[in-house]
C-alpha cells in the first residue's frame, strides 16, 4: 500500500507523489544512524536533503541521482552522524539488496546498474496485457483482441481454436486482470520464476 502521498483535492491523482511502504516496495530504503563506516566513504542527512527533489515530509524523501529517482525514509537519524541503510532479511532482501547497490552507485558517481525490476520484456508485455484488459472490458472478443496486439500474424477464423496466438491473447487478458486487481505491486520487485 503506498505510505504517504499528499492529500490536496485541487490536484490531480496522477501528480501527486506517491512513496511506498519498505515491505511494498524493495527499493524504499529505511536510512537509520548507523556505526562509523570503514574509509572515507559516509552519508549524512544533510547530503540526503541536498539531493532531495521531493521532501513530502522531513522523513520521505525522494532524491535525483544521475537522472533516476530513489526512494528513502529517515528513522531516528542524527544530523550529525552517519547513516546506513536498514535492509530487512525477508523474501524481497535480495531486491532491497540490489536497491542499496544502485544507490551506492549513484551517491558516489559511481556506473549505476540498471534496475531489474522493469526489464524491456516486462515492460512490452505489461504494455500488452493493459491492452488486452481495455479491449475485454470494452467487450472485444479474444479473436479481435489478437488482431490488434498481433498485426504481424494471420488469424484466420477456421483455425483460431487451435491458433498459439489465441492462447497468448487469453493469457495475457488474464494475467493484465491481475495487474488491475492490486497485481500492479509486483512490478515493484524482481520478476521471479516461481510467480
Amino acid at each position: 500500500m503506498p505510505w504517504s502521498h499528499v492529500n490536496e483535492r485541487r490536484n490531480s491523482a496522477l501528480i501527486q507523489p506517491i512513496f511506498w511502504t519498505p515491505q511494498t516496495d524493495p527499493a524504499m530504503l529505511p536510512f537509520m544512524v548507523g556505526p562509523s563506516p570503514a574509509g572515507d566513504l559516509s552519508v549524512r542527512v544533510d547530503d540526503l536533503h541536498a539531493r532531495a527533489i521531493i521532501e513530502h515530509d522531513p522523513d520521505l524523501i525522494r532524491l535525483a541521482l544521475r537522472g533516476t529517482p530513489y526512494d528513502v525514509t529517515l528513522v531516528d537519524v542524527d544530523d550529525a552522524l552517519p547513516l546506513g541503510a536498514f535492509v530487512m532479511f525477508d523474501e524481497l532482501t535480495p531486491d532491497r539488496l540490489t536497491a542499496v547497490e544502485r544507490l551506492w552507485h549513484a551517491m558516489f558517481g559511481k556506473r549505476v546498474p540498471r534496475d531489474p525490476r522493469m526489464t524491456l520484456q516486462r515492460r512490452q508485455r505489461t504494455r500488452q496485457m493493459l491492452r488486452a484488459v481495455d479491449a475485454r472490458q470494452s467487450g472485444a472478443i479474444y479473436r479481435t483482441v489478437a488482431e490488434h496486439l498481433f498485426p504481424q500474424h494471420k488469424i484466420d477464423a477456421a483455425s483460431w481454436v487451435g491458433d498459439p496466438i489465441r492462447e497468448i491473447t487469453i493469457r495475457l487478458a488474464r494475467d493484465g486482470m491481475k495487474l488491475v486487481r492490486g497485481g500492479y505491486r509486483t512490478l515493484l520487485r524482481r520478476p521471479r520464476r516461481d510467480r
